[in-house]
């Protein structure tokens, strides 16, 4: 089921929740590849939920969203913008976004630019993390994914487009303009 491009590129957001970009990346271990997916907010740029599995299927992504909505608990609806992978058209994912008032948006078929963002985030783990390290094992490459989202890419990495300031930081300023501390 292939679902309209309804993002169309307009990757700055205004608010927390209200669009996230998800895809799916492998990386190399010396027990074969391992497959991560993520849930990035537009609005920060914050990984909000990701999920690293052995099997490239719709549960690897399904576990990301699962977790992007545990945490984030979102009072509107979230439009969530994707590639047509398999994984991303599955009858189990739509009824997933439907159950948690989710809306689905798709790239073009074969145009990575449609979800830059992601792409974006795979380039800078790659290159600042993956490609340093040799996995021996799944469970060393999810630790250091870990390690690399939750303890150094959430609360401290920069971003230009955060006025220069982590997700996890720019998400705490906008928090307290809004209620004028």
């Amino acid at each position: 089921m292939v679902i309209d491009n309804t993002l169309g590129r307009q990757f700055d957001v205004d608010a927390l929740d209200r669009v996230w970009v998800t895809d799916i990346t492998y990386i190399r271990t010396l027990e074969g590849f391992a497959y991560l997916a993520v849930v990035i907010d537009l609005f920060s740029r914050r990984v909000v939920g990701w999920s690293m599995q052995s099997r490239q299927t719709t549960d690897v992504v399904l576990q990301a969203l699962l977790m992007a909505v545990w945490q984030r608990k979102p009072k509107h609806k979230v439009l969530v913008h994707s590639d047509q992978g398999s994984r991303f058209t599955s009858m189990d994912r739509a009824s997933f976004l439907k159950a948690h008032n989710l809306e689905h948006s798709m790239s073009r078929r074969g145009n990575c630019h449609d979800n830059a963002v992601a792409e974006s985030f795979f380039n800078l783990l790659k290159r600042e993390r993956i490609r340093r390290r040799a996995y021996k094992t799944h469970v060393e490459a999810r630790q250091d994914v870990f390690d690399y989202i939750e303890m150094f890419y959430n609360p401290k990495r920069k971003h230009a487009r955060n006025g220069m300031l982590s997700p996890v930081g720019f998400e705490r300023r906008q928090k307290m303009n809004s209620e004028g501390v």
